[in-house]
């Protein structure tokens, strides 16, 4: 059986859900896609890609392809099983069992939801731009169950000691929440390094969901682990992904 690494979701979840985020080893890829690159839009060989989802598929135990977004760091959510639909979008939802929501990273932070009774569940892309605009508030709107009836989980992303930014981000972030500001330290250099994570759960705080769990991993940090953008540049991309069995 193909085996490859990969990080299960540390959340209270009910045993019918399958949560993760799977990690940079263990495919075929190879330079600077080494070696489990999910990609297909930076560059990578196709075939490696291909053999690489099935690996990770195998691996993973998905009961079928995820339904790949085009991610474009904006709000748009999407469900699982409207295959037909422009995939054009940065969330994923469905109430379907046996239908996998994913999302692909490279220092952004992935958020994996559920519905504490396990009826629905979603995947979203949290860029900085898109946690900004609304996407995990989005993400939310668009599930049935209310926010108080939900989990999340934070994968892993850029930490704040390697996310320095500038004034136009710290800015656009207390446009729309001042709370916000404590979420960025200034630096030597006079910019910030702006904190991915808490700016993720004040938004879900105020979205009405309490427990969320994840967090305190470090995409840049940690290079035998993860693909970083920030870090290399062109790269590969991981999944983080979610189903109901």
């Amino acid at each position: 059986m193909t085996s490859i690494p990969w990080i299960q979701a540390d959340w209270p979840a009910p045993p019918r859900i399958v949560a993760g985020t799977t990690c940079r080893r263990g495919g075929v890829s190879t330079g600077v896609y080494e070696s489990l690159n999910l990609a297909s839009h930076v560059g990578d060989d196709e075939a490696s890609v291909r053999d690489n989802r099935w690996r990770f598929a195998l691996a993973c135990g998905l009961p079928e392809e995820p339904r790949w977004l085009t991610q474009v760091h904006g709000t748009r959510t999407v469900r699982a099983e409207d295959r037909g639909e422009d995939g054009e979008a940065d969330a994923v939802v469905t109430g379907l069992e046996h239908r996998v929501c994913a999302v692909l990273t490279a220092d952004c932070l992935p958020v994996l939801f559920s519905s504490v009774d396990g009826e629905e569940v979603a995947a979203a892309h949290a860029g900085w731009r898109g946690l900004c605009d609304g996407i995990l508030e989005a993400t939310v709107g668009a599930m049935s169950a209310p926010p108080s009836r939900m989990i999340a989980w934070l994968g892993p992303a850029i930490s704040q000691p390697a996310f320095e930014v500038g004034d136009e981000v710290r800015t656009r972030f207390l446009e729309k929440d001042a709370a916000a500001g404590g979420m960025f330290e200034r630096n030597r250099r006079g910019r910030w390094q702006a904190d991915l994570y808490g700016l993720a759960a004040l938004r879900l705080r105020e979205s009405g969901l309490a427990r969320i769990y994840g967090g305190g991993r470090c995409t840049f940090a940690e290079n035998d682990a993860f693909f970083s953008y920030r870090r290399d540049g062109q790269c590969g991309r991981m999944a983080s992904f979610i189903f109901r069995t």
